[in-house]
């Protein structure tokens, strides 16, 4: 068994996972903040494109991206402008990729936890003289830090396994854009089932561990409510 066929797929699946967490918690924030406590224009048409990501095959929404980031793509032909080079087939790409794959997974656990605040505190606090956003900072953020664990774990785990959409805007680039879940299905394909178990296995223990730590934030946010 090849030790860099198995760490090298799991750390490339962390970063992805790590980078798309932290783009996502901000961006997720700010568009459940939006939903929540703003008045949205044609708000189901907006809540359907951010959910639509969890319905759609992972294929199609990675042919899309492949066109939107291709050298004729909107946004390939802004970023080669930009900085002379391809997103396809890259880090950056699968990144750009999994935003928009695992966007739902943040905005929903945000926004529920966001809808759950007192409004009156919020109210208070603009009374006291506090911007939207020192408001968003000092009342909403530390009033949902469950929502913002969830959601981080949720993020998180999501790209770990990904598959479909990494396939069709990054390919298996050795040691750029080749994650675990593809270096699962080519060891699989090239009979190399050891190297599928170790990985699989990988995968489903750090996705069971993280699983039982949104458990056990839901169920003391549910006990919260109940008290």
């Amino acid at each position: 068994m090849d030790t860099g066929s198995i760490l090298d797929p799991l750390w490339i699946s962390f970063k992805l996972a790590a980078a798309t967490t932290v783009v996502l918690l901000a961006a997720g924030a700010f568009l459940a903040y939006l939903l929540v406590y703003r008045k949205v224009p044609a708000r189901p048409v907006v809540e359907s494109l951010i959910s639509l990501p969890i319905v759609l095959p992972p294929t199609v929404l990675g042919f899309y991206l492949l066109i939107l980031m291709g050298p004729k793509g909107a946004l390939g032909r802004s970023w080669e402008g930009l900085f002379g080079s391809s997103l396809l087939f890259t880090f950056t790409g699968i990144v750009i990729a999994s935003v928009f794959h695992s966007l739902p997974f943040a905005v929903q656990p945000l926004k529920a936890s966001f809808a759950r605040i007192d409004r009156r505190i919020l109210e208070n606090a603009h009374v006291l003289g506090l911007s939207p956003f020192k408001a968003f900072f000092r009342v909403v953020v530390p009033n949902s830090v469950a929502g913002f664990a969830a959601a981080a774990i949720l993020v998180f785990l999501h790209t770990m396994g990904e598959f479909g959409v990494i396939l069709m805007v990054g390919g298996s680039v050795p040691g750029k854009t080749k994650v675990a879940s593809i270096a699962i299905f080519e060891a699989v394909e090239s009979l190399r089932y050891r190297d599928a178990w170790v990985l699989s296995l990988v995968l489903a223990l750090a996705s069971f561990s993280f699983l039982l730590v949104v458990n056990a934030l839901n169920k003391g946010e549910y006990d919260g409510l109940k008290g």
